[in-house]
C-alpha cells in the first residue's frame, strides 16, 4: 500500500519533500556511451551554424534543498507491471489516427548535417533555423485528414476504441519503398550494426514508430505531450543535433531516415515547440514534464564484480542488474505509488528505468533529488573505506531490500563473484567488520587455508564470533556490520544524475547499440531474473530473420486467419517485427503502452466530467 512518506531523503540521511519549489535547472553532464545527458537550455550566444566543437552550453546550478524544504503526499497506486498487461482484444475498434504529413529537408540543411565535424554539437539543421520544412497538404487532402480525424475522435469519445489498428506500422508507402529494396542476408551479416544500410533497414522494417509515439504522446491523437517534446540524434559522424521536435510519428520517422542516426535520445516536453525557442524568452521557454528516469551501470561495480570489468559483461555479473530492478521498481510502486513503470536495456551493460505516471512526469528538480536522496544508499568512492553505514533502527525500505537481497547476496555474489578469493580482497572484507581481534582470527585461519572460497569465509565470521574465545566482541554489533556488508555487496548503484535533472536526455528504447549491435529492449519486470543481455537479438540477426522468415507451424495459419482485413478479406500482412525474436519485446513494450493510455484517458475522462458538473 503506497504511502506519503513524511521522511523521503535516503533511509539513511532523512530528509523531505515538497510541492511548493520549483528549482532553476541546472546544467547537466554532457553525453556518455551509455546514457546521454544533456545541458540545460540556454540562449546562444552565437550563431549555431557556425558553432564550434569548444562551444558550451551553461545553465545557473540548482541550490541544495535543506532538509525540511519538501514535502510529497503520494496517492495510493496499486502494484503490478507497468500498468498491468492488457489484453488488446478488449478494446474495439479504432482506425488509424496517425496524420500523414511530408517533411522536407533543403539539400544544404541536410548537406550541413552530413559533414559536419566529429563530435560537433548542433543546436540546428541550417543555418537559420533548427526546425525541418514542413509541405502542408493540399487543401482537399487536408480536408479529408481532418474529417478522418473527427471520426476517430469520435469513436475514441464513444468508448470502444480498438488499438491494435491505431500501431499498424504497415504503412502502404513504406511498403512499396520496401518492395524496391534489395536485401542480402549474407550482405547483412557481414556489415557492422552502425552501418548506414543496416540501420536503415531496421528504421525501416522493425523500429515501432507508432508504439512509441503513443507511449510519449499519452493519447491516441497528436497533442503537444509529442509536438513539444525534444529529440536529439547523434549522426553517424558523431554530430550532435538537439532541439529536433515532430508533430507525429511519421514525421519523426521520415526525419530519422533522413538522417540516420546511430541513435537518438529523448528528452524533456518543452512549454513551447523546441524548433522555436529561438523566439521565446529563457524564462518562457523551459522544461515542463519528463518521465522519471533511472540508470543502472556495470561500471558502477567494477570494485565488486570479479567475472568482467568496464564494458564487459556476462550474465553472472548481470546479476547486479536484476537485484536492482527488483529493488528500485518495489520501491517506486510501494513507496510512492508509482504504477507505469518499464525497464529497458541499454544495449551493452545497464538498464533505464522509464517512471511514466502523470504525477511522475511533472516533478520537478528538487522532488527529483529527494527521491533519488531516499533509494540511494551507498556513500564514497569504491576504493576503500566503509561505503555503508546505516542508523538503527533500519528504515523499512531498507529492511525489505534487505529481504530481496539476502538470497542474491550467497547465490550471485559468495558463490558466482567469489570476491574474497585471494588475500588482497579478503583483507577487504576484513576491514569492515568491528573487532580487531576477530579480524586477527579469522586472517590466521585464512591464510592456513589459501583455497578457501568466500562462501565459507563468510561463514566462518559467525563461526568464530560464537566461539567466545572474543570476549571483547559486540555480537550486535557484529550483526549489523554483516548486514551493512550484504548491502554494499547488493544495493543497486544508481547514476544519481540521469534522475535528477528534468532535462537529462535518456536513450530511446529500441535504437540499436552501435558498439554491440543489440537493440535496447525492454525488460519484463515480472520475471528480471530470466532476462540474458547476451541474447537480445542484434540487428544482423533480426534482419536475416525477416528475409528467411517462413510461416510453418499451425499457430501462425491460425492467427493470420483471425487478421483478415475488414474490408478486403484479405489477409492482413504480418508486420516484419511480426517475423522475428523481436516481437516479445515489442509486444511487451505494446501491452505498457495501452495501459499507460488507459489512465490516462480514465484521468482525463473524470476531470472532463468533474469539470462539467460545476456551476
Amino acid at each position: 500500500m503506497p504511502h506519503a512518506v513524511s521522511d523521503p531523503p535516503s533511509p539513511a540521511q532523512d530528509a523531505t519533500m515538497e510541492d511548493t519549489a520549483t528549482p532553476t535547472p541546472a546544467a547537466a553532464e554532457a553525453p556518455e556511451p551509455e546514457t546521454t545527458g544533456a545541458p540545460a537550455p540556454t540562449e546562444p550566444t552565437t550563431d549555431p551554424s557556425t558553432a564550434t566543437a569548444t562551444e558550451i552550453e551553461t545553465d545557473t546550478k540548482t541550490p541544495e534543498p535543506s532538509a525540511d524544504a519538501v514535502k510529497m503526499e503520494l496517492p495510493s497506486s496499486p502494484p503490478g507491471f507497468g500498468g498491468d498487461v492488457i489484453d488488446v482484444d478488449e478494446f474495439g475498434d479504432l482506425d488509424d489516427i496517425d496524420i500523414d504529413i511530408d517533411i522536407e529537408m533543403s539539400d544544404s540543411v541536410a548537406a550541413a548535417a552530413a559533414s559536419a565535424p566529429a563530435n560537433m554539437k548542433m543546436e540546428d539543421t541550417s543555418a537559420a533555423h533548427t526546425a525541418a520544412i514542413v509541405t502542408i497538404p493540399a487543401a482537399s487532402s487536408a480536408a479529408a485528414a481532418s474529417k478522418e480525424d473527427a471520426e476517430i475522435a469520435a469513436k475514441i469519445e464513444g468508448g470502444a476504441p480498438n488499438l491494435e489498428d491505431l500501431f499498424d506500422d504497415d504503412d502502404d508507402d513504406l511498403i512499396q519503398d520496401l518492395a524496391n529494396t534489395e536485401f542480402s542476408t549474407a550482405d547483412v551479416l557481414s556489415r557492422e550494426a552502425s552501418d548506414p544500410g543496416v540501420m536503415r533497414l531496421f528504421y525501416q522494417r522493425l523500429f515501432p514508430w507508432r508504439y512509441l509515439f503513443q507511449w510519449l504522446n499519452h493519447s491516441p491523437t497528436p497533442t503537444n505531450d509529442f509536438a513539444h517534446r525534444e529529440f536529439a540524434f547523434t549522426l553517424q559522424n558523431d554530430a550532435y543535433l538537439r532541439y529536433q521536435s515532430f508533430s507525429n510519428s511519421e514525421m519523426l520517422r521520415k526525419d530519422v531516415l533522413r538522417l540516420m542516426p546511430s541513435r537518438f535520445e529523448i528528452g524533456p516536453v518543452y512549454t513551447a515547440n523546441p524548433a522555436d525557442r529561438k523566439l521565446f524568452s529563457a524564462a518562457a521557454f523551459k522544461p515542463l514534464a519528463k518521465e522519471l528516469c533511472f540508470d543502472i551501470d556495470l561500471t558502477d561495480y567494477d570494485d565488486i564484480r570479479t567475472c568482467c570489468d568496464k564494458a564487459n559483461i556476462c550474465n553472472r555479473c548481470w546479476q547486479f542488474i536484476t537485484m536492482a530492478i527488483e529493488v528500485i521498481d518495489v520501491a517506486l510502486r510501494d513507496d510512492f505509488g508509482f504504477k507505469h513503470i518499464v525497464w529497458v536495456y541499454s544495449g551493452r551493460r545497464g538498464a533505464h528505468a522509464w517512471v511514466c505516471d502523470k504525477r511522475a512526469r511533472g516533478l520537478d528538480d528538487q522532488k527529483r533529488k529527494a527521491i533519488v536522496g531516499y533509494l540511494e544508499l551507498l556513500r564514497g568512492g569504491s576504493h576503500g573505506g566503509k561505503r555503508v553505514s546505516l542508523r538503527r533502527p533500519l528504515h523499512p525500505h531498507i529492511l525489505r531490500s534487505l529481504n530481496i537481497l539476502k538470497g542474491h547476496f550467497q547465490e550471485d555474489v559468495l558463490r558466482d563473484q567469489d570476491p574474497w578469493d585471494t588475500p588482497e580482497r579478503a583483507d577487504k572484507l576484513l576491514a569492515l567488520l568491528p573487532d580487531r581481534q576477530l579480524q586477527e582470527a579469522l586472517r590466521k585461519k585464512w591464510d592456513a587455508a589459501p583455497g578457501r572460497s568466500s562462501t565459507l569465509k563468510w561463514a566462518d565470521i559467525d563461526a568464530v564470533a560464537k566461539t567466545g574465545s572474543i570476549k571483547s566482541l559486540d555480537m550486535k554489533g557484529l550483526l549489523e556490520a554483516k548486514q551493512d556488508i550484504v548491502l554494499e555487496y547488493t544495493y543497486p548503484r544508481l547514476d544519481a544524475g540521469v534522475s535528477k535533472k528534468l532535462n537529462h536526455l535518456l536513450k530511446s528504447p529500441f535504437v540499436v547499440h552501435p558498439g554491440t549491435g543489440r537493440v535496447c529492449v525492454p525488460i519484463d519486470v515480472r520475471k528480471p531474473e530470466d532476462f540474458d543481455p547476451l541474447a537480445v537479438p542484434t540487428v544482423q540477426r533480426l534482419l536475416h530473420e525477416i528475409d528467411t522468415y517462413k510461416p510453418s507451424d499451425e499457430d501462425e495459419a491460425d492467427e493470420a486467419e483471425e487478421t483478415k482485413d475488414k474490408e478486403g478479406d484479405e489477409e492482413k500482412k504480418l508486420q516484419d517485427w511480426e517475423k522475428t525474436s523481436l516481437r516479445p519485446f515489442i509486444e511487451l513494450f505494446r501491452s505498457f503502452v495501452l495501459g499507460l493510455m488507459r489512465d490516462e484517458k480514465d484521468v482525463k475522462v473524470k476531470r472532463e466530467r468533474s469539470e462539467g458538473m460545476e456551476f
